[in-house]
């Protein structure tokens, strides 16, 4: 199967609405970012989108989603990883902890989980190393915390000062290309 389709029966599991408060599901299929509360937003789908096809993951990968929100990046990685695989979120809100779990849960993933981010750490350093990792929120610097956490060939997709990043890891060191500009909110640690 190629990418391009994994993609497609991703977003088609994976319903954005389900991962959405009442009052903005009706706008789960406008493309934009709309607010899930405590000042984040849910990704537009075409940026989400984008930064997946970026991450290229694959079944069986161990991927951690840092600023996992509402739960939706999270519950799409895990359709994306397979039953072998697994996929860890982190989040700095508590009330949306709560919220991505139990809009997980709904989901039926039990390959995922949300956990609560460490005050001032980024990422699971303790659960490293992971061979992809999605921030979903614009760092201001390359969170080397992060790139630290990645396998060998693993891939992080990060905003950086309003640019997409993917950075791979390779025998030789990190590779990091550049995919245009993107809008986040910012990374909080």
């Amino acid at each position: 199967m190629t990418p391009r389709r994994r993609l497609d029966e991703a977003f088609e599991a994976t319903p954005r609405a389900g991962f959405l408060p009442r009052s903005e599901r009706r706008f789960a299929k406008v493309d934009r970012a709309l607010p899930i509360g405590w000042a984040q937003t849910n990704s537009q789908p075409t940026t989400v989108r984008n930064m997946l096809a970026l991450l290229d993951v694959r079944p069986g990968d161990r991927v951690l989603d840092v600023g996992s929100g509402s739960g939706w990046s999270t519950a799409l990685l895990a359709h994306l990883v397979g039953p072998d695989g697994t996929v860890l979120g982190v989040e700095i809100v508590p009330q949306l902890v709560d919220l991505g779990r139990a809009n997980l849960a709904r989901s039926g993933r039990a390959n995922a989980s949300i956990r609560p981010a460490v005050e001032h750490v980024l990422g699971l350093p303790e659960e490293a190393p992971f061979d992809r990792i999605l921030v979903s929120a614009g760092a201001g610097t390359m969170p080397e915390q992060l790139t630290g956490q990645l396998a060998e060939d693993g891939v992080l997709v990060v905003p950086v000062g309003g640019v997409m990043h993917e950075v791979r890891r390779t025998a030789d060191g990190l590779r990091d290309r550049t995919h245009g500009h993107y809008s986040f909110v910012p990374l909080v640690t």
